[in-house]
């Protein structure tokens, strides 16, 4: 069988111009024979810009009712191929704004099918005619994705991507219903064991992009919701560690004289990496497990590190430093810093890891 014949086409849409037609007419013509476009709740006045089934064979039309965001609408789709594709071994995602080429999309499928992996379709962010805000929000995108994830992805929003059918149980448990859902995706690849690869694609950007429903605040807090939940956590955990210090200290310090600094240090560690623990496990990561297990993985991870991060200033004075506040101030944050970011990746990827990836 040709990979016309082994991979359907998905194509999400809102309220989409005459582009759309053009997406699947060049799809058709390339050979693609099932194409599953989803109305993502268009206006009623651009209904007339999605393909009828009855000119278009190929096509099949899934609707909603109201707008649920593009992470719903790709859900809706995977789900219907699971239930009427089952010979087929694989989708293949495609933007309705005739931005990915279809020949392509061919070139992601044959990846696809070769490696067994899920493919991206990556563009050339260099190249001078890519949107400025396009460029600068891939490339922070990235940056995140490297140093907070441990991954090297040249194009983290891309909606090119080619999935072989057995990831896709997979990515209906993935959680976001708009443009977060792609980010999600990636980022839980790991714990289900996929791989992925990418395919170099031309870089397309008509007028500028500006038919994009990305909303750039929006959307990028959507995208980046975990590693700023865990900032927030973080933060909050801090609050409560510095605010039981003092009350400690104010409470104690006329029993237990010096003392007090020291119970009053334990108590609110105790309690703050308690707090911190409580809200990473449910609001953060949102893992189901036992609070035993990842207790023990959480402590073992957060007692190193509180050494990590004393010893290293205290390092840094001994050999380097003279005394000054402010360097020993600067310092410390930069340590800080450090291990948050090795916090963050090894708490995604071993203490509120999925059960899947689980040893």
């Amino acid at each position: 069988m040709s990979v016309f014949q082994n991979v359907t086409v998905i194509v999400p849409s809102l309220n989409p111009d005459e582009k759309l037609m053009k997406v699947v007419e060049a799809l058709e013509r390339e050979g693609f024979d099932d194409i599953i476009v989803v109305n993502d709740g268009s206006r009623a006045d651009r209904l007339c810009n999605f393909p009828d089934p009855a000119e278009h064979p190929s096509c099949t039309v899934l609707v909603h009712e109201v707008n649920k965001g593009k992470g719903a609408a790709l859900k809706t789709a995977f789900k219907y191929f699971l239930e009427n594709r089952p010979d087929r071994l694989g989708v293949v995602t495609v933007d309705g704004d005739n931005q990915h080429k279809s020949a392509d999309v061919k070139k992601c499928c044959e990846k696809m099918l070769d490696t067994g992996a899920l493919v991206l379709g990556v563009r050339d962010f260099s190249l001078p005619h890519v949107p400025r805000r396009s460029r600068i929000g891939n490339r922070i995108t990235s940056f995140v994705f490297r140093i907070g994830c441990g991954m090297k992805i040249s194009d983290t929003q891309t909606g090119l991507r080619a999935f072989p059918g057995e990831t896709l149980p997979a990515m209906l448990e993935i959680s976001g219903d708009r443009f977060e859902y792609e980010t999600n995706m990636l980022l839980s690849l790991g714990d289900y064991g996929i791989k992925l690869a990418e395919q170099t694609i031309e870089t397309v950007y008509i007028e500028e992009n500006q038919t994009s429903h990305f909303r750039p605040v929006r959307d990028s807090i959507r995208i980046y919701s975990l590693i700023l939940k865990f900032l927030a956590s973080s933060v909050i955990a801090a609050v409560v560690d510095v605010s039981l210090y003092y009350l400690g200290l104010v409470l104690l310090s006329g029993l237990l004289g010096t003392l007090a600094r020291l119970i009053a240090f334990f108590i609110a560690r105790a309690i703050s990496s308690c707090t911190n623990f409580t809200i990473n496990k449910h609001k953060v990561f949102e893992n189901s497990d036992s609070v035993g297990r990842t207790l023990l993985r959480y402590y073992a991870l957060a007692i190193p590190i509180m050494v990590i991060s004393i010893g290293g200033v205290e390092l840094f004075e001994y050999f380097i430093g003279n005394g000054i506040p402010i360097i020993t101030t600067l310092v410390k944050i930069a340590v800080d810093v450090i291990m948050f970011i090795c916090s963050f990746r090894i708490q995604r990827a071993w203490v509120f890891a999925k059960r899947k990836n689980k040893d």
